[in-house]
């Protein structure tokens, strides 16, 4: 499925006008938002990401539309479990919550450009090396296992080296400057804790990409698709972040569902490896369906308690 280089120049330059009006719209004077804001945004990226898709079925066809939509869905499903660790490093920080939104808009940006990159070294692998199938496939159930027992990594800034060497090497000021990721201090530029902040992002959504892009090549091989789908899920994180910051115990079983999900997708690259072929429409089907469970399941039943609570008399 080729796709012609004006094509990804427009598509581009739509995704930046966007975030342009993202920037002046929402979140522009370094208020708070509120839950309807943010659920008014999440409402205008959403209704953008299906639109695209059913342009795509009028464009290329249903399968090539169902293609899209999978892989949005199970992108989406991943950036919502990024929120977790976002929650985690603004706390770690201390990041004023209407700093945050800045942050994360040019989180937004960093993430377009290494998941571009990764894509496109994804692609060449794959169409060198049909082995890599194999790979990816392993990889995506060796997390889905480590994702359901519990393993996921914990953050600790402090010992990544990254992160390490920036603070080594430039000057950085004690307290936050407003939105301002560097500033001037005795007439000598300095970098502020927002910038830290903001590398550790983009080092996390680097890490996240490591599992969101396996992913998605499981349901197509299209370079376009993949991209499109994997900008179309992130787009939007800044008012999800938002709308469910204060919400993310009630999801408490989320990572269950993402692990079945990941697990699927795995098990399906390499089947389809082997030449045993799934139906686009199937996939969507378990995705929806585990996503749908998931929520509903983490509404009904309450996060397992930590201790025990003493007996009443």
């Amino acid at each position: 499925m080729n796709v012609d280089w004006y094509i990804y120049v427009a598509f581009l330059a739509f995704v930046v006008a966007m975030l342009l009006v993202d920037l002046k719209l929402f979140h522009a004077e370094g208020k708070e938002a509120t839950v309807a804001e943010s659920a008014t945004w999440v409402g205008v990226w959403v209704a953008l990401a299906v639109a695209f898709g059913l342009i795509l079925w009028a464009w290329m066809g249903a399968h090539a539309s169902g293609e899209y939509f999978a892989g949005y869905l199970i992108e989406y499903s991943l950036s919502v479990d990024n929120m977790f660790v976002f929650i985690l490093i603004f706390a770690y920080f201390s990041v004023p919550r209407a700093y945050q939104h800045h942050v994360l808009f040019y989180g937004i940006l960093g993430a377009i450009v290494f998941r571009g990159v990764f894509i496109l070294l994804g692609t060449a692998l794959i169409t060198n090396f049909e082995w890599v199938i194999y790979v990816f496939g392993a990889f995506l159930i060796y997390t889905a296992i480590r994702i359901g027992l519990g393993g996921t990594d914990e953050i600790h800034p402090e010992r990544n080296r990254i992160l390490n060497w920036v603070k080594k090497r430039f000057p950085v000021s004690e307290d936050f400057r407003g939105q301002a990721l560097v500033a001037w201090i005795d007439a000598r530029r300095v970098l502020t804790p927002l910038f830290i902040v903001l590398v550790f992002i983009e080092i996390t959504d680097v890490l996240f990409a490591l599992d969101s892009i396996p992913a998605i090549f499981a349901v197509t091989r299209a370079p376009f698709i993949v991209f499109s789908s994997n900008v179309f899920a992130i787009l939007g994180l800044r008012a999800l972040y938002f709308l469910i910051a204060g919400a993310m115990d009630r999801l408490h079983l989320l990572n269950y569902g993402l692990a079945v999900i990941l697990g699927f997708v795995g098990v399906k690259m390499l089947l389809e490896a082997a030449d045993v072929v799934i139906p686009i429409w199937s996939s969507l089907v378990v995705i929806v369906g585990v996503l749908a469970a998931t929520a509903v399941l983490s509404l009904m039943l309450a996060p397992r308690e930590r201790g025990k609570q003493p007996k009443s008399d």
